[in-house]
């Protein structure tokens, strides 16, 4: 009773809130009537854009590691113009952690932001998954800004996931009190594909378009891509996907081992084996993040059936048109102080095929890193892909110019400005920004809009259009200035690696 009466005071002190906020709503903002009330957003250069809408209840108290539920409905209109928490996370004093971000965390965090044209109907519609590593990031960094999406036609949605701890968490407590065929473990992808039903109930308030969706997400965010292609739940919620530096070669994490790490992580926090999922839902929230448990996919038998590799190497991927590519120097994702292991952990015929590094371990570690990572991955999944549905591939190998010299190739992430057309609104970046960077992000981006728009990329380098993936031709398009179509890109390298991933990636 105690906990009920406390819960009904919440809601009655946000209702209050709303109806307040309600009353101070400029008469010319922008109103959208949802499923479950009215949003007032603001106008944004030329974008309608509305922050902080809820598309799943609080994931709070008793609802700590369950399926996300609806949102409550409200009455009167619902403010929209200022960014909610992010989820929990390690937030770093006076610097950006690893998803980007610095600002507020919060367990409520079951947001989303749109971003629309002033005059959108049927409107093509991107839904973006961000990065860092399933533990860090938010929908409201300045690089992953969708207004430029909605000047150019397209309507942008960014949703916040459950991270880390509170997004992929398994534990033999939580197993035994759920339902037999219930989900389990991958809460933070329960939230994406809770955030994609909601776009389908609700974008086309916005004049957004149901049923041309495009998913698209960097690094984690793009494994998460990958991991709802082969998900059955999420099938029919996209029509079109992009990834960017997605992974997907990882081994399978079974059921058993995420509870083997939930025990370990509950054991750390002073709680035994016999742990209720009361006492675990009663750890308090900062110590879970500072816990840093295991995070990512977890092939549960429920939700997640098989990881993207076995997925796409059986045939079960959505058939849904595919962009994927990678970056050159996805190697700064690697500790310099690893350079020595990684190398000594490679086989002799890999090390073989980065023979001419050899005089350079240090670059022979990053290049083999690069392509073991990011690089074989993007064209064994176009390869897949591109019989079923259609895929491109890329290589972002563009270095803007404030930083030439000082790295050695694009660095995992460096793209995502260049995709979203961000590069002016950046704080301390825009100022070194030079017309040759500007001029390769209008491309890139007019990339994006088109495949959202039409399902294929479309633009053109060396006088032809990108084609599409083919194993005969082995053509990606790299982003460079100017870009170029290229063939057979770093062929024997990418063979050895796929040769070293065999066992990943059979079927």
């Amino acid at each position: 009773m105690v906990r009920s009466a406390a819960v009904a005071l919440v809601i009655l002190a946000a209702a209050f809130a709303v109806g307040r906020a309600a009353a101070a709503t400029p008469p010319d903002a922008p109103l959208v009537r949802l499923d479950t009330g009215v949003v007032a957003g603001r106008v944004e250069g030329g974008a309608r854009v509305f922050r902080a809408i809820p598309y799943a209840a609080p994931p709070v108290g008793a609802w700590r590691w369950r399926p996300p539920q609806p949102p409550a409905r409200w009455t009167g209109v619902r403010p929209a113009v200022s960014d909610g928490p992010a989820c929990m996370q390690a937030v770093l004093p006076g610097r950006y952690n690893l998803g980007g971000y610095q600002g507020a965390v919060s367990e409520d965090c079951l947001t989303l932001d749109v971003f629309a044209p002033l005059r959108a109907k049927k409107a093509p519609v991107m839904v973006w998954i961000f990065g860092g590593g399933d533990v860090a990031g938010a929908d409201s960094i300045a690089p992953n800004d969708g207004r430029f999406f909605a000047r150019d036609g397209v309507i942008l949605v960014a949703m916040n996931y459950r991270l880390g701890a509170f997004g992929w968490f398994a534990h033999p407590a939580l197993t035994r009190e759920a339902r037999p065929t219930a989900p389990l473990v991958n809460y933070g992808l329960m939230d994406q594909i809770a955030a994609l039903k909601w776009v389908r109930c609700n974008i086309a308030a916005f004049g957004g378009d149901p049923r041309n969706v495009t998913i698209f997400g960097e690094s984690a965010g793009g494994e998460d891509v990958l991991t709802l292609m082969v998900t059955p739940t999420a099938r029919g919620l996209f029509e079109k996907a992009t990834v960017q530096s997605g992974l997907g070669w990882r081994p399978p994490v079974t059921l058993a081992q995420a509870e083997a790490s939930g025990l370990s992580l509950a054991g750390k926090l002073g709680l035994g084996a016999a742990a209720t999922p009361a006492q675990l839902r009663a750890i308090p929230a900062d110590q879970l993040v500072r816990a840093e448990g295991r995070a990512g996919p977890v092939v549960d038998g429920r939700l997640v059936v098989e990881t993207p590799a076995q997925g796409f190497a059986r045939g079960h991927e959505a058939a849904a048109p595919l962009i994927i590519g990678s970056n050159t120097w996805e190697a700064s994702l690697l500790p310099r102080a690893d350079y020595a292991a990684y190398l000594a952990a490679a086989s002799p015929a890999l090390r073989a095929a980065y023979a001419a590094d050899a005089g350079d371990p240090a670059k022979q570690a990053q290049d083999m890193f690069t392509d073991a990572v990011m690089g074989a991955p993007a064209r064994w999944f176009a390869r897949k892909e591109a019989g079923k549905a259609g895929a491109w591939l890329y290589e972002f190998s563009y270095v803007r110019a404030a930083k030439r010299g000082e790295i050695p190739g694009a660095n995992h992430t460096s793209e995502n400005p260049y995709v979203f057309d961000t590069q002016m609104i950046i704080p301390h970046y825009s100022a070194e920004i030079v017309e040759q960077d500007r001029a390769v992000a209008t491309f890139m981006h007019g990339c994006w809009v088109a495949f959202a728009k039409t399902g294929a990329p479309g633009c053109r380098a060396d006088g032809r259009v990108w084609p599409r993936y083919s194993a005969r031709t082995d053509e990606l398009m790299d982003f460079t200035s100017p870009p170029a179509i290229v063939r057979g890109y770093r062929k024997t390298q990418l063979d050895a690696q796929e040769a070293a991933a065999a066992a990943i990636i059979a079927p």
